[in-house]
């Protein structure tokens, strides 16, 4: 095979891929045999047609075949020849057979950028110590409390920080409603019915529930809120808006004692010395996570402060267009309008492009790492996950392997499984440092 490499700028290769002519005669031959067994041509009985009239009547129909059989071998074995790394196959084209049975065709590709790996085994990193503390299990007992407190009337006194307040309220500019001002704002902004609202300084809005001190339930009050110069919602910033409220309720929160019963509520069949022995299990093992994490994030920070990388256009664009794809979304979910999204559209942007950059970055710095450690995804492990998915999804490992396939998706599966590994390998390699400052997290991309 003979292959011929035309380097272009942006990582770019164009490939001229050349099969000799012995090797499609023979693939040619034997496709040809297969439809001249079956052919059916006037004047001749089945599989009694010559050969050069079936070369000639099924011509097109064998190099189809052909270029289905030999195209994607070839261009892998011609990869694997010029010892190219190959980040993206852009496209396959210009497929010619020449009269001698010979092929030729092109590939445009997206070679991953070269650059030096640092020492990459012991690196550094500080460590949150796992070890539970009685105070942490103290901190989660309470909070599971809090989350069980009843509310009860309170009577015969006027609301006081801490309470908790139920409110109908409206809101309004210069005589006009916030709901006409600021039609796509939360609907808190607008006012409200029966609005339960924790009366705590900095809660809610400016200087809200500071003014409701000393209310008793039926009582009107004008609470007066002036929204600072850069509140979020732009037609409400800087403005003074006036809240007509009138209380309804007053509740107070009341903590249930803590004993076994409140641990049967919680967990059904726990004392509270079981109860505690499940939480400080738990918070064990997030904090175990949150290590993972942490131990993740440092070994990436390393390398990326010691590896320059050049990524390639190509790629950079459309890891772009998905990563503003994600964020929109992301952003869609937290209630953000399509409106406020446009405002915002070069942040996003360029937020994208830089969540864009460091991604592909990793992957060829771990792709880089992987080759040089010989880490490979093998089929046992591929399986595995597969397996997993098919569990994630209550359907069978048959059914989700065939559901990857129709998308294309078994070589992403693949791709996840070999950066995995690299990083359980830099993971595993790593000189920790114990601190009792809490494990940094990764940074969500």
């Amino acid at each position: 095979m003979k292959v011929e490499v035309e380097k272009q700028p942006g990582s770019v290769s164009k490939l001229q891929i050349e099969l000799p002519a012995d090797e499609v005669a023979k693939e040619w031959d034997a496709i040809a045999n297969s439809f001249a067994r079956f052919a059916k041509i006037p004047g001749y009985r089945p599989g009694k047609a010559p050969r050069a009239v079936i070369d000639k009547r099924f011509r097109k129909e064998i190099q189809d075949e052909l270029t289905k059989k030999l195209v994607s071998k070839s261009y892998h074995e011609a990869v694997e020849q010029e010892q190219l790394r190959v980040a993206s196959l852009t496209n396959i084209g210009n497929i010619e057979f020449g009269e001698d049975k010979s092929m030729r065709f092109r590939a445009t590709v997206v070679t991953a950028p070269e650059f030096e790996l640092p020492d990459y085994k012991q690196i550094p990193v500080q460590l949150q110590d796992t070890k539970v503390s009685e105070e942490e299990v103290e901190a989660a007992i309470e909070r599971l409390r809090d989350q069980s407190a009843d509310f009860v009337d309170v009577a015969e006194r006027a609301l006081e920080m801490g309470d908790f307040a139920v409110l109908d309220f409206e809101g309004s500019i210069e005589n006009k409603a916030i709901s006409e001002i600021a039609p796509q704002a939360s609907k808190n902004l607008h006012g409200g019915k029966k609005f339960w609202l924790h009366l705590a300084p900095e809660n809610f809005l400016p200087k809200f529930c500071e003014q409701l001190i000393g209310l008793k339930p039926g009582e009107p009050r004008l609470v007066i809120v002036d929204f600072p110069n850069d509140f979020p919602v732009k037609e409400l910033a800087g403005k003074k808006a006036d809240y007509a409220v009138t209380l309804r309720e007053i509740k107070e929160k009341v903590l249930p004692p803590l004993d076994d019963a409140l641990a049967a509520k919680l967990v059904p069949g726990k004392t509270l010395a079981a109860l505690r022995e499940m939480i400080e299990h738990d918070l064990e093992h997030a904090k175990e996570h949150d290590v993972e994490r942490a131990k993740e994030a440092q070994i990436l920070k390393y390398l990326h402060e010691r590896i320059q990388v050049e990524v390639p256009p190509a790629l950079l664009q459309n890891e772009t267009r998905r990563a503003l794809a994600e964020l929109v979304q992301r952003n869609r979910e937290r209630g953000v309008t399509d409106d406020m999204l446009k405002e915002k559209e070069k942040e996003l942007i360029d937020a994208a492009a830089g969540m864009a950059g460091q991604r592909l970055k990793t992957n060829f710095i771990l792709h880089r790492l992987a080759e040089r450690e010989n880490v490979q995804v093998t089929k046992e492990d591929l399986d595995s996950r597969i397996r997993q998915e098919a569990a994630r999804y209550d359907i069978s490992p048959d059914k989700m392997r065939k559901e990857l396939q129709q998308r294309n998706a078994l070589d992403d599966v693949a791709e996840q499984l070999l950066l995995g590994k690299t990083l359980d390998f830099l993971k595993a390699n790593v000189s920790v440092e114990l601190t009792k400052e809490p494990a940094v997290k990764e940074e969500k991309s």
